[in-house]
């Protein structure tokens, strides 16, 4: 179910992150990918706190990124890492090329 839930969501034109309001490093990369203007529907922020198949579901990020921490952020079906993944590639410029290669910006 939550592996289903996981894929369902992940597609080539969209950019995902998994996450919880209350990490920090959550809030780190939801606040450098609110600085890009995104398509509508290609950009989705998932809250998975509430959910009772969040552990589930962190034990396939597990299986697929070879991490279960949030967030997980996803440019297209490639897992790009974390909070402080998604500062470095905007820091250095490479997060905005990805973004556009995969036609989610406006």
């Amino acid at each position: 179910m939550a592996q289903e839930f996981v894929e369902t969501k992940l597609r080539v034109d969209k950019v995902v992150m998994f996450m919880k309001p209350t990490c920090s490093y959550c809030v780190m990369a939801k606040d450098v990918l609110s600085k890009y203007k995104f398509k509508p529907g290609h950009y989705e922020c998932i809250d998975i706190s509430g959910r009772v198949d969040a552990g589930h579901m962190q034990d396939y990020f597990m299986e697929i990124t070879g991490a279960r921490t949030v967030p997980r952020v996803f440019i297209g079906e490639e897992c790009i890492g974390g909070g402080s993944d998604v500062a470095e590639l905007d820091d250095s410029g490479k997060l905005q090329g990805m973004l556009q290669s995969i036609g989610a910006l406006q």
